[in-house]
């Protein structure tokens, strides 16, 4: 883990205001000057996110992952230096830009979020894409912030699971179940369609009650987030916007874009900024800084007082 935090991140190297400094000698600098050139890319960084709390008045913390570098237990350690410097019940921004990972850790660092938010309005900024468990982090949002760039994805679960030689395959989740499904259903209209008992012969029950045990565990997650915090005065069908964003008729590929007009089609609150827009480019103009700072198996968590990368 390469930590970057600072108690005072985008200074000068010069006392705060009101700070005592009658002596002889001025006060020794908070940064030396070949430091402060090292993590100039950071500090750039951080006076963009300061540039933002100031243009839309509310605080703002990044989750940025490289390509491989899927949502996971440990990422706990990330947000909660993250919220560290996060006063209780005020309106936050999240800029999340993930591949998706574990929904039950990506569980657990939306509900930290919403512990500091404290009845205060939280708005997911999605600045290229967050797939999958990002998607259900989203869904945490009382407003999700997209553009032409923005994607969210369909809800499929994946599961690495060994195919008995050693190697680790994924698996959709809803794609294994609609398989099985479908040879069920052709089992039971013609008991003797070879087919049908040879694909069957082939899905393990242990493994199909465990899918379909994460299938209804990423549904109610999705459902409880949209109840709770989108929709929390009931004006959203969570039900039917939880089943379509799991409908691999409607989304048949997992990396499906799932676009701004999609998240409005769906029912999902979503707010629009053009490209042009001089807000949505800030947030695109550090989006990219950040993007180039994290390798592809490394995620970055961002404010103006915090900068971790691991």
């Amino acid at each position: 883990m390469a930590s970057e935090t600072n108690g005072n991140e985008a200074g000068d190297g010069q006392p705060e205001e009101g700070e005592a400094n009658s002596g002889q000698r001025p006060a020794p600098a908070l940064k030396t000057p070949m430091f402060q050139a090292s993590h100039s890319d950071r500090y750039l960084r951080q006076s963009l996110i300061k540039k933002i709390e100031q243009a839309t008045s509310r605080r703002l913390i990044c989750f940025v992952c490289g390509e491989d570098a899927l949502i996971k237990r440990d990422d706990t350690l990330g947000f909660v230096d993250l919220l560290t410097n996060v006063n209780e019940g005020e309106d936050l921004s999240l800029l999340l830009h993930t591949p998706g990972g574990d929904p039950d850790a990506a569980e657990k660092l939306i509900t930290l979020v919403h512990k500091k938010v404290d009845g205060a309005t939280l708005h997911v900024i999605v600045p290229d894409y967050a797939k999958s468990a990002g998607t259900l982090m989203a869904l945490g949002a009382n407003k999700i912030i997209m553009s032409d760039s923005s994607e969210l994805g369909p809800i499929d679960p994946q599961i690495i699971l060994e195919d008995g030689r050693g190697n680790r395959i994924n698996h959709s989740v809803l794609c294994f179940l609609d398989a099985y499904e479908t040879h069920e259903a052709a089992l039971r209209a013609n008991p003797d369609d070879p087919v049908a008992r040879m694909m069957l012969a082939k899905l393990d029950p242990a493994t199909v009650k465990m899918f379909e045990a994460v299938r209804a565990r990423a549904r109610k997650f999705a459902e409880t987030q949209l109840q709770q915090w989108m929709f929390r005065g009931g004006s959203g069908n969570v039900t039917k916007i939880a089943n379509d964003l799991m409908d691999t008729k409607r989304f048949p590929s997992h990396g499906q874009m799932v676009g701004y007009e999609d998240a409005i089609d769906l029912g999902l609150v979503a707010e629009y900024l053009p490209p042009t827009d001089p807000l949505w480019a800030d947030y695109w103009q550090l989006y990219c800084l950040q993007r180039l700072a994290v390798k592809d198996a490394e995620r970055l968590f961002e404010s103006n007082w915090v900068s971790l990368t691991f």
